[in-house]
């Protein structure tokens, strides 16, 4: 088979079966059909706390009374946050985290209204009240403190590169130089590349499937982002891209909250500890994230940082 051929196929693979997932990446033998997760019947279901009240949280209020959550979310990242074009539906390891924190306040996860929200446009949608809680690998940093809050952190990530199959001239971030680096705007990966290795040609895009398709139509050259993203992309189509090198970074992702809801953030934290607690985060990660191959790993300590 041609490489034309094997990138044609490929990116229709990305662009028309997106939710399709293959179980790991040694499963992704040629030949082989790539199987559909994670499986509905196989993911945890989540008690809903009874009674619960939240009345210092203006935007716990505002869900009871209207009876449901609005949940931004990402939709393009496998085994994370992806949505089914077909049905509409959404699946991952943190539309998990979504729906057991749904379940923690008091709400049926089944009552979640998910809203797609690009990185760039994340702190802005939770200081204009468009959603409630933003569920989708969000680095929680300094900076991003100033503009939002932040519960958790629930998954520690690194930053990492993924290339094409073939490719051998990069094994890590010292390799960029005069390369075509592909991130989403907005997000921490973009602005490290741009600050800790400026000889690299950075291009951005809303979301990172598109940096994927431009990678495999061989028009950039390397695509990052967390590690935990670039992982499922892989093991999705694991005879055109690899992900090489180690993490180069810690990124712990946290749910973000608008700023100044402290009631709302520490009853957040108090919910991730209670799941991680009773399992509730590992089955989620096992029957999501884990479907990649990567074990569940411990889940990073809470920072509960004082109100602002």
């Amino acid at each position: 088979m041609s490489r034309t051929t094997r990138v044609r196929r490929a990116l229709a693979a990305l662009i028309v079966t997106f939710v399709v997932i293959v179980t790991a990446a040694a499963c992704g033998k040629e030949g082989s059909p790539p199987t559909k997760g994670p499986a509905a019947e196989k993911l945890p279901h989540y008690e809903v706390a009874q009674g619960f009240e939240l009345p210092a949280s203006p935007t716990w209020k505002r869900a009871k009374k209207r009876g449901y959550l609005t949940i931004g979310v990402k939709e393009d990242q496998p085994y994370l946050g992806e949505r089914d074009p077909a049905t509409g539906s959404y699946s991952g390891f943190d539309i998990e985290i979504a729906r057991m924190m749904s379940a923690s306040l008091g709400f049926d996860p089944k009552t979640i209204r998910f809203k797609t929200i690009a990185s760039a446009n994340r702190e802005t949608a939770l200081q204009n009240g468009q959603i409630d809680f933003y569920v989708g690998t969000y680095t929680i940093n300094d900076l991003r403190k100033k503009l939002v809050g932040f519960a958790g952190p629930y998954y520690m990530a690194g930053q990492s590169l993924l290339v094409r199959a073939d490719e051998k001239d990069i094994q890590g971030p010292q390799d960029l130089a005069g390369k075509r680096v592909c991130s989403a705007a907005g997000s921490t990966p973009y602005q490290r590349i741009k600050e800790d290795f400026p000889q690299a040609t950075l291009v951005a895009y809303d979301t990172y499937s598109v940096c994927v398709d431009n990678l495999l139509t061989y028009q950039v050259d390397a695509v990052t982002t967390d590690d935990a993203i670039l992982i499922g992309y892989a093991a999705k189509l694991p005879d055109e891209l690899k992900v090489v090198g180690k993490p180069f970074s810690e990124e712990p992702y946290g749910i973000g909250v608008p700023r100044g809801d402290n009631a709302l953030r520490f009853a957040l934290d108090d919910a991730l500890e209670a799941r991680e607690k009773n399992g509730d985060w590992k089955k989620a990660y096992e029957a999501t994230l884990g479907l990649s191959g990567v074990p569940a790993p411990q889940p990073p300590a809470i920072d509960r940082y004082p109100a602002s």
